[in-house]
């Protein structure tokens, strides 16, 4: 029996929500694919940019991925506005070393695509290239403490969706080469 008033999640609506959220902190689609691009480039020299944005769109079409951006964002945003109880307040607010929970929320982006996700993570996570210094630029007066993480997470999965991807490619040419006698 249906309840006419009970709760039914929009997928769409959430889909729309992560790329306008992304959009109004400052990260576009295009600036996560050069890092998918930086990540990638020495395994796959003919890469496009387009290619990389493409497997960004596919990483963030995810629910799981749309669920922690969309956190991470709300979470950001409450601290800037000085609303998160206090230690966490300032926890958040500062970027606190010692406050891991960013870089779990981001992880549970890169858990959905392997051990290259979590080794790309770690290298941009140190690194900080593209649009992932201007996330940590605490002088913007903007919170990004998730959002740096979840970004960086994101352009990670992709180059993991492109290594394996890429890896698949070979093996079905090289599986045609045999069956055609090459």
């Amino acid at each position: 029996m249906s309840h006419p008033n009970m709760y039914r999640l929009n997928s769409k609506e959430v889909a729309s929500a992560t790329e306008e959220w992304l959009a109004k902190r400052g990260v576009t689609k295009e600036q996560i694919g050069q890092l998918v691009m930086l990540l990638q480039k020495d395994y796959f020299p003919e890469l496009t940019l387009a290619e990389c944005v493409l497997n960004v769109e596919s990483v963030l079409s995810k629910r799981e991925v749309q669920n922690a951006v969309l956190t991470g964002i709300q979470l950001d945003m409450l601290a800037e506005e000085g609303k998160l109880l206090p230690p966490l307040q300032n926890m958040i607010a500062y970027d606190e070393g010692l406050y891991g929970c960013d870089e779990i929320l981001a992880l549970s982006i890169v858990n959905v695509y392997g051990s290259i996700g979590f080794t790309n993570f770690g290298y941009v996570d140190k690194l900080k290239p593209g649009v992932l210094k201007k996330l940590n630029d605490k002088n913007s007066g903007e919170i990004h403490t998730f959002l740096d993480d979840i970004v960086g997470a994101i352009a990670a999965s992709a180059s993991s969706r492109i290594a394996h991807r890429k890896q698949a490619e070979r093996e079905a040419m090289e599986e045609s080469r045999q069956q055609s006698g090459e």
